[in-house]
C-alpha cells in the first residue's frame, strides 16, 4: 500500500473515530436532558402535592361569614334565627324540608335573620371520605361566590344516605354547576379542600355549646320540641312571632 493511500486510510478512520465519539457525546447529551427534565417534573408534583397539602391544612375563614366566622346570613330581619346542620344529617334534610323553605321566605320578607352553621360532626359515617367536612367547605367556597343558598339547597335535594360514601368532589361540582357555580376558583377550593380547616374550627365552636344536629336557635335561645326533639315548622313559627312582638 503506498503511503499517500496509507494516509488516506489513517484519515478516514481519524474522521469515523470523530463522528463516533460526537455522537456518544450527542446521546449522553441527550439523555442527560431528558433525566433533568424528569427530575424538575417530579419535583414539581412533589412541591405542588405539598403545597396542597399545606394549604389544605390552612385555616382560610371565608370573607362572607358571619357571628364569629360561622355562618352566611340571610336576611337582615330583627330575629335572628341560628340552624347548625350537617349536610350528612338525615335529621337535618327532614327538618330542611318541613321548615327550610318557611325560614327562607322570612328572611326574604325581612322578618329574620337566618344564619346558617354548615358544621361536621358526622364524618365517621362516610366511610372515611369525611363528607360532612367536604361538604361544608364547600357550602363555605359557595357563599364565596354568592351562591350560598342555592348551593346550600341542592346539596339537600341531592343528599347521600348515612353510612354511604357521600357526595364525591366531582358529583359535588356537577350539583354546583346546576345553580351557576362554575368558577375555577370554586372548583379549587372543592379539590383542595381550601375551607375544610375552617370547617373542623366552626364544628368544635358548635360543639362547646350544643350536641347534635339540626340545633335551632332563636335570638340566643335554643328551640325544643317535647322531649328535645326538633321543633316543628308551627312551633318555629309561633317562636319567631312572639320574638319578633
Amino acid at each position: 500500500m503506498s503511503k499517500g493511500r496509507r494516509d488516506r486510510t489513517v484519515k478516514a478512520r481519524e474522521i469515523i473515530a470523530q463522528q463516533k465519539a460526537a455522537e456518544r457525546r450527542r446521546k449522553v447529551t441527550l439523555w442527560t436532558s431528558v433525566a433533568v427534565v424528569l427530575v424538575l417534573f417530579v419535583a414539581g408534583l412533589v412541591g405542588y402535592s405539598v403545597m396542597s397539602r399545606q394549604n389544605a391544612g390552612k385555616l382560610v375563614t371565608p370573607a362572607s361569614a358571619v357571628d364569629d366566622g360561622t355562618a352566611f346570613a340571610l336576611g337582615t330581619g330583627p330575629v335572628t334565627v341560628d340552624v347548625y346542620e350537617d349536610f350528612m344529617c338525615p335529621a337535618c334534610g327532614n327538618f330542611e324540608s318541613a321548615s327550610g323553605e318557611k325560614l327562607q321566605n322570612l328572611a326574604e320578607a325581612g322578618t329574620i335573620t337566618l344564619r346558617i352553621h354548615p358544621v361536621s360532626i358526622l364524618d365517621r359515617f362516610s366511610n372515611g371520605t369525611e363528607y360532612s367536612t367536604r361538604s361544608a367547605a364547600a357550602a363555605a367556597a359557595a357563599a364565596e361566590a354568592g351562591k350560598f343558598l342555592e348551593f346550600h339547597n341542592v346539596l339537600y335535594e341531592n343528599q347521600p344516605e348515612e353510612n354511604s360514601d357521600g357526595l364525591t368532589n366531582e358529583k359535588i361540582i356537577e350539583l354546583a354547576k346546576s345553580v351557576g357555580l362554575t368558577s375555577e376558583t370554586f372548583v379549587n377550593a372543592v379539590n383542595e379542600g381550601t375551607y375544610e380547616t375552617w370547617a373542623t374550627q366552626a364544628t368544635e365552636k358548635f360543639s362547646d355549646r350544643y350536641t347534635g344536629t339540626p340545633t335551632i336557635v332563636v335570638n340566643g335561645v335554643q328551640l325544643t320540641g317535647p322531649d328535645d326533639t326538633v321543633p316543628t315548622t308551627d312551633l318555629l313559627t309561633q317562636t319567631i312571632e312572639k320574638a319578633a312582638g
